[in-house]
């Protein structure tokens, strides 16, 4: 599938060229424009028990389908919140752990499922008990708060990330969710609280902006 990623930073907006037949999957309500030739519809993709899964992880109930029905035709389509979008291409070996809200479209052969956590994680991560785990093979977009940085780490070593400006990282990387400070009181005071810790080797995905802090803010503002 040809695609752009056009107005590169905080809003940007994803152009796909359709040929006739061929389509792509985004999250409910992703669509800005697309031509006459393309048809949009919702769908419940792999049943009632996997849409309850997404909705549980964060994501749409629901996702929309873009298909060019009458001909070659183009679409255009921009995640909900300000950010970046991550390109990932899939070669059906593969897979991805994704934050909550951070699918925003893919091809048609690409999975998205619902993954639960156990219960360490579930309880002390900011993902909650579930997040999305990627299959299959094509391209997958990602949307994030903020810009996305990529970070390498080298084989053997431990990088920490707040769990809270995740985005996407492999889902055959170790990692575990411990306390910023060695104590629970200066982890909390300190503002980080848990955070999560990868075992190289690995190419993660952050992003630059907390949505959590982000809430309290806007809160802060609202109330006075």
């Amino acid at each position: 599938m040809n695609y752009e990623v056009l107005y590169k930073g905080s809003f940007p907006m994803i152009k796909v060229n359709l040929i006739k037949g061929e389509s792509i999957k985004a999250e409910s309500g992703a669509m800005v424009a697309m031509s006459s030739t393309v048809d949009v519809e919702g769908k419940l993709e792999g049943g009632l028990l996997k849409g309850i899964g997404r909705k549980l992880s964060g994501e749409k109930f629901f996702f929309q389908t873009l298909k060019a029905n009458r001909g070659n035709g183009e679409a255009y389509f921009a995640a909900s919140s300000p950010g970046g979008v991550l390109v990932l291409d899939l070669d059906g070996m593969n897979e991805y752990i994704l934050q909550k809200d951070g699918f925003l479209a893919s091809t048609e052969d690409v999975t998205i499922d619902s993954k639960v956590q156990n219960l360490a994680k579930g309880l002390f991560s900011g993902e909650g008990f579930f997040v999305l785990r990627v299959s299959g093979k094509g391209t997958l977009f990602v949307s994030s708060f903020g810009e996305i940085h990529e970070i390498d780490i080298p084989a053997g070593e431990e990088y920490i990330v707040d769990n809270e400006h995740l985005v996407a990282w492999p889902s055959t990387v170790p990692y575990t969710i411990e306390k910023a400070s060695s104590g629970w009181i200066s982890s909390f005071t300190s503002g980080e609280g848990l955070v999560c810790k990868f075992t190289g080797p690995a190419k993660i995905y952050i992003q630059t902006r907390n949505p959590s802090s982000f809430g309290h803010w806007m809160k802060s503002i609202i109330g006075q």
